[in-house]
């Protein structure tokens, strides 16, 4: 059978019409690639390469962390607009993804028309996320020629002014032992703790509050800044289906005026985070009482954003130094005891530390058991900014010989294998030091049954509360 030439052309214009349609399909969600693959997607780790002010021009890059990447190429995506503060796109550059862990960057750029938080629903691989960028006032960008403890002063002080003056007799409270103890483990809001609750705040004000506690915190991923913020973020998971959980009923308090040449307190917390910071003439002289727990301990979706554990440094450092230890070591260093919750409870007015250390001591254990102790410390340490990290190291490796590790209940814990501590209620640790003091202690869940969470706990033996 012979095909009409007409037939035949028709067909052909037809058949090169759909390739024409199909090659120019775009995909708006950000990546254009679609055999890019990711497990997880971590906005809360982003950093960026430059600080936002309003009213002014940004130029920068957000870099983003990624797990599981396949590693294929992809291609960049279209623009993002942001929200909340708006005046600023985002769009992915293009890459090629590691075969596992990695980064995504993202190009941002425009002027924000307000101070708050800039943020973009950006999606990749399959996940998604909200990728938040503070945008301060030119007061707050003013302190970021500076560092250290000035900073955080002229953070402190940049935040104090965009407070009304009610506010500020809130927030600036005198610095004396009853104020500096009065923080908890409850979701108790500002009945149990000092200063302004983040919902009392507006966008701005937020924006300046934050600002300050990441100058003062860790810059490490999953320690400090993002440790405090995705323990935030999984109250308000919790608060899905109880009442009085929210990322929203975490303080901000000073004790004294903030100050280099003064001595004061920074305070912010909630529920599952309390962080106590000693500044005086210009040098941190404590960085304890320092609590942080997390309820749910594994990841969790909250907002349109997944998060990973908040706690999952802290929980691998402790499974990795007791499973180092020989069974003998193991032996020596278990105590019946059993413990409900840590021995040095928060906000307590009357405990104390024991006076008999229990355990093993570090001294007897080898080098390399010695470094796992000290990478343990380093977990709760690291949540401080790097430069008071690394002077509180340096003090408890020096007295790291002297130091005692007990644990309690874990029945299944073995030798050599990590995973099989810390998975029951009352599985507890306790690294007791000249100075240092760090429990861990799992718990029954409370808003999630059948789920154990995590509880922690540093102190100084010698610098809790210091001279009060």
């Amino acid at each position: 059978m012979k095909v009409k030439p007409t037939i035949l052309l028709a067909s052909l214009i037809l058949l090169t019409a759909v390739v024409v349609i199909i090659s120019c399909k775009k995909d708006d969600s950000g990546s254009s690639s679609t055999s890019g693959s990711i497990s997880a997607l971590t906005c809360s780790g982003a950093s960026f390469s430059g600080t936002a002010t309003v009213n002014v021009a940004y130029t920068g890059t957000a870099t983003v962390p990624y797990t599981g990447g396949n590693g294929t190429t992809y291609s960049a995506g279209t623009q993002i607009s942001s929200t909340g503060v708006s005046g600023l796109t985002a769009t992915l550059q293009g890459g090629t993804l590691e075969s596992g862990a990695g980064n995504l960057t993202y190009a941002i750029s425009g002027t924000p028309t307000a101070t708050g938080t800039a943020s973009f629903a950006i999606s990749f691989g399959g996940q998604s996320c909200t990728l938040s960028l503070i945008v301060g006032s030119e007061a707050s960008t003013s302190c970021s020629s500076l560092t250290g403890v000035a900073q955080v002063v002229c953070l402190a002080n940049a935040f104090i002014a965009t407070l009304t003056t009610s506010q500020q007799s809130q927030v600036v409270l005198t610095l004396n032992l009853t104020n500096a103890k009065r923080w908890s483990n409850l979701p108790c809001a500002l009945s149990c703790r000092n200063g302004l609750l983040f919902s009392s705040l507006t966008s701005a004000q937020q924006a300046a509050a934050l600002a300050l506690i990441q100058a003062a915190s860790g810059t490490a991923t999953n320690e400090g800044y993002e440790e405090w913020q995705t323990i935030r973020a999984a109250d308000d998971y919790l608060g899905q289906s109880a009442s009085g959980y929210s990322s929203g009923n975490y303080v901000i308090a000073f004790l004294g005026t903030p100050s280099t040449t003064g001595k004061w307190m920074l305070q912010f917390g909630g529920h599952h985070y309390a962080q106590n910071i000693t500044y005086d003439n210009g040098v941190v002289t404590s960085i304890t009482p320092l609590h942080e727990a997390v309820e749910p301990h594994g990841s969790f979706t909250v907002n349109g954003t997944t998060y990973t554990s908040p706690m999952a440094s802290e929980l691998a450092a402790m499974q990795d130094m007791l499973a180092s230890f020989s069974t003998t070591e193991l032996a020596s260093a278990k105590i019946s005891t059993t413990f409900s919750d840590c021995l040095m409870v928060p906000g307590s007015t009357t405990n104390t530390f024991p006076s008999t250390k229990q355990g093993i001591q570090v001294s007897t254990l080898s080098s390399a058991v010695q470094t796992k102790v000290m990478t343990a410390i380093a977990a709760w340490v690291n949540d401080l900014d790097p430069t008071t990290a690394a002077t509180y190291l340096t003090t408890y490796q020096s007295e790291l010989a002297n130091t005692y590790v007990c644990y309690s209940s874990n029945t299944g814990g073995t030798s050599g294998t990590a995973s099989s501590f810390f998975t029951t209620n009352t599985d507890y640790v306790r690294i007791d030091g000249p100075s240092v003091w760090i429990e861990f202690v799992c718990q029954n869940g409370v808003v999630i049954s059948g789920q154990i969470h995590y509880h922690t706990v540093m102190r100084d033996h010698k610098r809790d509360y210091i001279g009060l």
